[in-house]
């Protein structure tokens, strides 16, 4: 069984963040970086179906400035075997970077490869899906059980009022939600085992972008809270107020 996980390096969501002077970029230089959430679970359930089959490998595989290193060594005190960075200092849009993974992932004949469900940065859910069609293979995301037999893979994926059931063949991309599983924190062994775990680095050809960035601006700021009053005698002004102001019921 052969697996690659591909990962993003965001901002810790718990990060204050500021524009750049050029007002087209965020201010990194204050930036703590993690890796996205939603990977994170794809990491997991990597290691899960590799221990469930008693065999094979999981590579995860990120596009990103060589500082993505510390993120990629996360990834292997997690269990991760190997990692490949395709190193670019630019900053790349969806299709550009789903061009970097696709290159990379289209030599190497992976059984499953996993995406979290979205970057927690763009929010753009767009990348999974670019690089499946570049693969020519079939993709499913929000995932939240998959279970292999043999080549064939069943997905179940929450729905309203139920889960969805999907089967079909391998090789496939998948895209991983937060009631697939809960992540492991590393061990100090495996953590000091990861220093020695190797990590190719390869220059992408990512291409002409499809998008470009024309400005960044904050969101308007909140109005100020307002009292319309204490107590059982309040109720009635608040009810007027979010029904005739608000207008939100």
């Amino acid at each position: 069984m052969k697996i690659a996980v591909c990962m993003k390096r965001v901002p810790d969501t718990a990060t204050r963040l500021t524009f750049a002077p050029d007002g087209q970029s965020v201010d990194t230089s204050e930036v703590q970086w993690v890796i996205s959430p939603y990977d994170e679970y794809a990491i997991e359930e990597a290691l899960r179906i590799r221990e469930r089959h008693g065999e094979g490998s999981v590579t995860v595989i990120t596009v990103g400035s060589e500082s993505s290193t510390k993120e990629l060594r996360q990834a292997l005190g997690m269990g991760v075997d190997d990692a490949v960075l395709a190193s670019s200092e630019e900053v790349l849009d969806p299709i550009q970077t789903a061009r970097a993974l696709a290159s990379i992932l289209e030599s190497r004949a992976d059984d499953v490869v996993l995406f979290g469900r979205q970057a927690v940065d763009s929010q753009g859910a767009q990348v999974g899906a670019l690089v499946a069609r570049l693969l020519d293979r079939p993709f499913v995301n929000d995932i939240a059980a998959i279970s292999i037999e043999g080549d064939q893979v069943r997905i179940e994926r929450e729905v309203e009022g139920g889960r969805e059931v999907i089967e079909g063949p391998l090789p496939i991309v998948v895209g991983a939600d937060k009631s697939l599983n809960d992540p492991r924190y590393p061990k100090l062994k495996e953590i000091m085992m990861a220093k020695k775990k190797p990590i190719e680095i390869v220059t992408p050809e990512p291409g002409a972008p499809a998008l470009e960035t024309i400005a960044l601006t904050p969101p308007p700021p909140r109005p100020e809270g307002r009292i319309v009053g204490e107590g059982p005698d309040a109720v009635e002004e608040l009810i007027r107020v979010l029904r005739q102001e608000a207008k939100v019921i």
